[in-house]
């Protein structure tokens, strides 16, 4: 079952290329021309991906990203804008995105950054093993409530499931792959970022932030600690226990 790519764009010259584009790779695509159709798509289930304007008619396209992400949506989201700015883009990953592709921008990069969000997002819809399973898939646990399922990309604390964005599960898996090692800067930015990523830094702290938020609110032990001047590490009990 192919994955299910959805563009929001309401400028039918540049969503037509789009869903011509992606259907030849493969891909099932569906199209809204506004944001408030937009959310309700998403809330509907099996979007692995989303495609999103900000310049939209209704409501702007950060705000579509903030609502499918308080309603739980895990898959990924690239903004695709003309707001290239440095600013506007560290706005857009704050509000929850991915990755943040300027327009005018070629077709190749965009299938090249929508290949690597699947990569990392929540579980393949073409994974049977993983839709049918009873229970969570085997876990690394290095003793804390806290759980990492890499292959299922979720996350636990006891039996709840922890809600995190692709790009807080990537820098929550490299920390916890490692409890109480130094991860610094650099190397997170490297290895969850990557080559996609050429802005400033501060998109890494806004995401350790939600992370913290998301760890203190979920009653775990586990916290991220920051090395001043290093980088960050991942512990499993409070720094005064």
């Amino acid at each position: 079952m192919p994955h299910l790519v959805l563009i929001v764009e309401d400028d039918d010259q540049i969503a037509a290329p789009l869903v011509r584009t992606l259907e030849r790779e493969g891909y099932a695509v569906e199209r809204v021309a506004a944001g408030l159709p937009a959310v309700e798509r998403v809330r509907a289930g099996d979007v692995d991906l989303v495609l999103l304007d900000l310049g939209l008619p209704d409501v702007d396209g950060l705000e579509v990203c903030r609502r499918i992400r308080a309603n739980g949506y895990l898959g990924g989201v690239l903004i695709l804008t003309a707001r290239g700015g440095e600013l506007d883009r560290v706005v857009g990953l704050d509000v929850g995105a991915d990755d943040y592709l300027a327009k005018p921008f070629g077709l190749a990069e965009l299938l090249a950054r929508a290949r690597a969000l699947l990569r990392r997002s929540a579980p393949a819809v073409d994974a049977p093993a993983a839709v049918s399973a009873p229970a969570p898939a085997p876990a690394v646990d290095h003793g804390t409530s806290l759980r990492i399922d890499t292959g299922s990309r979720r996350v636990w604390v006891g039996a709840d499931e922890l809600a995190v964005t692709a790009k807080e599960f990537d820098v929550l898996a490299l920390l916890h792959s490692s409890p109480g090692a130094v991860f610094t800067r650099e190397r997170v930015m490297d290895e969850v970022w990557d080559e996609n990523w050429f802005g400033s830094t501060k998109t890494l702290d806004t995401t350790i932030g939600r992370l913290r938020q998301k760890l203190e609110d979920s009653g775990t032990s586990s916290r991220i600690v920051t090395v001043r001047g290093v980088g960050f590490r991942l512990e499993s009990e409070p720094a005064d226990a």
